[in-house]
């Protein structure tokens, strides 16, 4: 992202409750400069225009100033971890030595995506700018050069994420009014249905391990070693997951939306009745894995969400489901570099004015601590998100998954809900735990199906949410079988 032209740009960055103080007449100004959500706050770029009126914007939040023509600007992010996997390390440090390693990673020998074999950095590499323009205790605002933002995503430290600020602003769109309206009333009217619970039971945790296991490149029948956004195996894992969908009796095409990414899997089950409502459930099949490693096995995060789609897939398909509004089932592709796909998808959705009731994200289900009880872990919605999604999503879960703990995870979540959230479509996230990441092997090529804590029951428990919600919302019918004991999919 380059600035240039009507210079001094001021960078404004808001926390998500501080929005709530804006008066109304300034409310367009803030609209028409709006650059994405980043950790707990939102950022604004603002000329002078929205500067010098009678109410000062900058006084929201952090101001940045910036140059006439900055380089790329990215936030970067340490998600918050629980105390018994956070690093010893301040941050001030860590981003010092990413610094560092980004300089040294620009110059020495890497490997290459391709299966080829490893490539060799030329001696003519430019040199990595980055200047820190604000940090605060847990993030900070770089502008990076060309060559820097290449090589961030290998450079990373396991628990940071990263994420470019886009060319030009977004709109700043809420959730409408009746579009909560719509999910109020639904949920008024969900109680317990042997229908829905006899089908989402059917969900079948040996089809997850073999899903998973295939996906990790755990199987030995598996064409995978890794699915880095960036690499060939990448688009392999897409054409896998667009066969497996369409064996279901999905609609899928494969969505291409940036040179380099993999594309998005984007599958549809058409409503019996004549209607542009739709539903969306996604989960990203990309991956990050070590430091300075190509293999992204990612169990966890994400095959575990990427298993339980099909899993759903499978089960309507089993049982003969026909909804009465729209499904879309959406494998997204780079997430681990800002949700890039997902937030693809979502804008072409709102140019094409689609009728989206809910998104809901599935994003690494599968991690239990030992010794606690299973949990769902729903986006916390005073941060981000919306409240009446996650009012159904838990009340569904103590009906169908009883088993499960329900609480919000206490940060943002920073999946791809978001990247409907910002459309103005109503979103949440549903994750393994109520509290902070405990999964030691979070962003690591250790991130493998086979090891302690890996839990397929607990992905099942979370998929059966999943799906008993999209049957009570979209509603739905049985399609009469000759003979209904017989899998199709077997």
């Amino acid at each position: 992202m380059r600035f240039s032209g009507l210079a001094p740009y001021t960078l404004l960055l808001v926390s998500l409750r501080d929005l709530q103080a804006v008066p109304a007449a300034y409310e367009q100004c803030l609209s028409q400069s709006y650059y994405g959500t980043y950790g707990i706050r939102r950022a604004f770029v603002l000329d002078r225009a929205c500067l010098e009126q009678s109410f000062s914007l900058t006084q929201l939040g952090t101001v940045v100033r910036l140059q006439e023509e900055e380089q790329n600007l990215v936030w970067v992010q340490r998600r918050p971890v629980d105390q018994s996997l956070a690093a010893t390390k301040l941050f001030d440090h860590e981003l010092s030595q990413l610094v560092r390693d980004l300089r040294i990673s620009a110059t020495r020998p890497s490997e290459a995506w391709d299966a080829a074999g490893p490539a060799q950095a030329t001696l003519q590499t430019p040199p990595v700018q980055m200047q820190v323009l604000h940090r605060t205790h847990d993030g900070a605002l770089l502008s990076v050069s060309d060559t820097a933002l290449r090589i961030l995503d290998s450079g990373l430290p396991p628990y940071w994420q990263y994420t470019a600020f886009p060319s030009s602003p977004r709109p700043l769109i809420p959730v409408p009014r009746h579009a909560k309206e719509r999910l109020r009333q639904a949920l008024a009217r969900i109680r317990f249905n042997h229908v829905v619970a006899s089908i989402v039971n059917g969900i079948s945790v040996h089809r997850l391990q073999e899903d998973v296991r295939y996906l990790t490149g755990e199987d030995p029948a598996s064409e995978l070693a890794t699915r880095h956004s960036f690499s060939e195996d990448a688009p392999r894992a897409a054409a896998w997951l667009k066969s497996r969908f369409e064996e279901t009796g999905a609609s899928c095409d494969l969505h291409y939306f940036r040179e380099g990414f993999a594309p998005n899997v984007i599958c549809k089950l058409t409503a019996s009745e004549d209607t542009t409502e739709t539903l969306v459930l996604g989960a990203h099949y990309d991956d990050r894995g070590s430091f300075g490693s190509v293999r992204a096995p990612g169990a966890n995060d994400d095959a575990s969400g990427t298993a339980a789609l099909l899993a759903i897939a499978r089960t309507i398909a089993r049982r003969g489901v026909v909804f009465k509004a729209n499904v879309l089932l959406c494998a997204f592709a780079g997430e681990e570099q800002g949700m890039v796909g997902s937030r693809a998808f979502a804008e072409e959705l709102r140019e094409k004015g689609a009728n989206v009731t809910l998104m809901i994200q599935a994003d690494m289900l599968a991690y239990r601590v030992p010794g606690e009880r299973p949990q769902l872990g729903l986006n916390d919605p005073s941060l981000l998100g919306t409240a009446e999604l996650t009012h159904i999503l838990s009340n569904v879960s103590t009906i169908y998954s009883p088993e499960l703990t329900v609480g919000y995870f206490p940060y943002p979540g920073g999946s791809d809900h978001q990247s409907f959230h910002e459309q103005g479509y109503p979103a949440a996230q549903v994750y393994e735990r109520a509290g902070y990441t405990k999964d030691p092997m979070y962003h690591k090529t250790g991130d493998l199906s086979d090891r302690d804590g890996y839990d397929f029951q607990q992905i099942k428990s979370i998929a059966m949410v999943e799906l008993a919600t999209v049957l009570h919302v979209a509603g739905f019918d049985l399609e009469e079988r000759d003979d209904p004991d017989v899998d199709p999919l077997q």
